[in-house]
């Protein structure tokens, strides 16, 4: 065996220091080069890259609105298939819960047996799963605008109901006004 002498590596001060600094300098300077090699390309969000400003403008439109209206303005009613399209066909078109769908002649024989006014208060007091009004309000949709409601599925659906009548101006007026 060599009688090698077992001595440290930094001799001086100097070589104390320089060896110091290397310690802490290199592993910060690595990190940092690490850092930026990592962040030197320009990242976007997944999927908003291809996106038009009118894309963007439809991902952050907000979902409730509030809608003014003038109360003393004459009320315009929707027809029959508007108010179906927009509260009946949640359940009416798939049959779900148990509903007669649209335009099934078999789910609406029984119930078109019945008439037309046993519908209607079907269709205002709600039955099974249905809600009263189709889960609407009155501010949302009037009596007569469900009446046309029924009368456009049940016609749809083998019945030969006869467009409700459309109420006068001042009785619509006043119902509201005992309201």
């Amino acid at each position: 065996m060599s009688e090698a002498p077992h001595g440290a590596p930094i001799k001086t001060p100097a070589q104390l220091i320089a060896a110091v600094i290397a310690g802490f300098a290199v592993p910060i300077a690595i990190i940092v080069l690490l850092a930026v090699y990592v962040d030197n390309s320009t990242r976007t969000g997944a999927g908003t890259d291809s996106l038009s400003d009118a894309e963007v403008a439809a991902r952050i439109h907000p979902l409730a609105q509030v809608e003014i209206r003038d109360a003393n303005a004459p009320r315009v009613y929707k027809s029959g298939e508007e108010v179906y399209k927009a509260v009946c066909s949640a359940c009416h078109a798939s049959g779900a819960a148990g509903a007669p769908k649209f335009t099934n002649t078999a789910d609406w024989a029984p119930r078109i047996s019945q008439g037309f006014d046993t519908l209607w208060h079907t269709a205002l007091s709600g039955k099974g799963a249905m809600p009263p009004r189709g889960g609407t309000s009155p501010d949302d949709y009037s009596d007569f605008e469900i009446a046309r409601a029924v009368v456009y599925m049940a016609n749809n659906s083998g019945a030969s109901f006869p467009e409700p009548a459309q109420p006068a101006v001042g009785a619509a007026a006043a119902s509201g006004a005992a309201a």
